[in-house]
């Protein structure tokens, strides 16, 4: 037996309608209505904590102290098929050789380079063994172990494309392996034998020149920094003469122009005059546009190649998962980077996630703190934001950022300018464009942005950190 709706069905001889029906009675009655709803807006915690600084004149110029440090400290390479080869001006990158200029004799040092394959296990150099070569990581990942403080073995390092290690073998004749390089993943290293480099030196005056003045200490002096150093006197008595000194600046600092996102925004003048009730259309039109500028902002402020994080911060403040996963170890290291007042860590949701499962197995749960009325997790104090800009790799790896921010603490700041023409939110104006042929309305929407890194130690990441394996 089939019951109908008295509301809906029509009424029969046996079950007459006593009352106005549902459907009849919606055609009279007033539909409560949501504003137009977008999934594809973020909580965009980058753009709420990151402190902004107002560039009137479209540039922001950062000037450092004057540095020796020379190159990104990485070794750039190039490949045909499966054969790897070294670039030879980025031997420069090997602090023997920083600052040598002779272009042949490093393009014969390249060419004697012997590309080899490890398989993850395998041992590159053992612990004690004489040192007998340099070697360039072109891909994959080493860690350096060694004899810990307390006479057990660890991980005293990490190594991933780009690094290098035993470069004092150019200036040392009897030097010996202080620790064990075995690869953690399959990867694929160049090595200079001692021998050959010896041949090479053998040839060339001005090498053997420059190797006696880096091996004597006579290059420059500067700080762990790589800034010049500042000579002080302390702990003295009497009238001795004190060290003259003066701070020397970067004579080409790097200038950070805004970038832009922008879109016109149509609207049919019908649309516009008739169909403005209960909500204004080009209103909601506006705000939603608006919203999908403000995404991109974030994801250009983290992914652009000229000044996103991702790509600007220095290669000394990379480090390397231990084991795959982001864990409490990993996130510890990355704080020692940044360890000058961190403000935050900045993490895809699904790295978060894996965060808090390596937590769990340790039985270890992270606190929540209170940002601007919102709990979210925390390591250490420091919150952990979400943000689904940071890319996920094919191979389901992410990273994890972190940062201090302002100028006062020398930190990560943002770029905008406000007071612009028809502005209508900071850094970002509405201007009228006019009405076209077809009666559409145009409106330009422009938000002008950009971000900079004040000093390199402002900003760490963590990289290659897994998410999890399916299944």
């Amino acid at each position: 037996m089939t019951v109908t709706d008295p509301g809906t069905a029509a009424s029969t001889a046996e079950n007459p309608q006593q009352s106005l029906g549902r459907a009849a009675a919606r055609t009279l009655a007033t539909t409560t209505k949501s504003v137009p709803q977008m999934q594809g807006i973020s909580s965009r915690w980058l753009l709420k904590v990151l402190p902004w600084v107002q560039v009137s004149g479209g540039a922001y110029r950062v000037n450092r102290r004057l540095s020796y440090a020379v190159g990104d400290g990485r070794v750039t390479f190039t490949s045909t098929g499966s054969e790897v080869r070294v670039i030879p001006a980025e031997l420069g990158e090997l602090p023997p050789l920083r600052g040598f200029g002779d272009e042949d004799v490093l393009v014969e040092l390249a060419s004697r380079f012997i590309q080899r394959e490890f398989s993850p296990g395998d041992a590159l150099v053992e612990f004690g063994h004489r040192a007998d070569r340099v070697f360039l990581i072109a891909h994959g990942k080493i860690e350096k172990v060694g004899v810990g403080e307390y006479g057990d073995q660890t991980v005293l390092g990490v190594l991933a494309g780009g690094g290098h290690f035993g470069s004092q073998v150019l200036f040392e004749d009897d030097a010996s392996w202080e620790f064990t390089a075995r690869a953690a993943t399959a990867c694929t290293a160049l090595s200079l034998p001692r021998s050959a480099f010896a041949e090479v030196l053998g040839r060339s005056e001005e090498l053997r020149e420059h190797l006696a003045a880096f091996s004597s200490g006579t290059s420059p002096a500067s700080n762990e920094h790589g800034e010049a150093q500042i000579e002080v006197a302390s702990g003295h008595d009497g009238e001795p003469h004190l060290p003259g000194t003066f701070v020397d600046y970067e004579t080409g600092p790097r200038e950070y122009e805004l970038s832009l996102a922008q879109t016109v925004l149509r609207v049919h003048s019908r649309v516009a005059d008739l169909y403005n009730q209960p909500m204004n259309q080009v209103e909601q039109q506006l705000r939603l546009t608006i919203e999908a500028l403000r995404e991109r902002q974030e994801h250009e402020l983290i992914n652009n190649r000229d000044f996103g994080l991702l790509h600007n911060a220095d290669f000394s403040q990379r480090v390397h998962t231990r084991s795959g996963p982001p864990t409490p170890d990993d996130l510890d290291e990355l704080l020692s980077l940044v360890w000058k007042d961190p403000g935050f860590f900045l993490a895809h949701p699904r790295a978060i996630a894996a965060f808090g499962r390596e937590c769990g197995k340790r039985g270890l749960y992270p606190e929540s703190v209170d940002l601007d009325g919102n709990q979210v997790p925390a390591w250490r104090g420091i919150p952990i934001l979400p943000c689904d800009k940071i890319p996920v790799t094919g191979t389901r790896t992410s990273s994890i950022l972190l940062m201090r921010t302002g100028e006062q603490a020398q930190g990560v700041v943002g770029l905008h300018q406000v007071g612009l023409p028809d502005e209508y939110q900071p850094g970002l104006n509405v201007r009228f464009m006019g009405v076209s042929g077809q009666a559409l309305i145009s409106y330009l929407v422009s938000a002008y942005y950009s971000a900079a890194v004040l000093v390199p130690d402002a900003l760490g990441i963590l990289e290659h950190a897994e998410l999890g394996r399916e299944g």
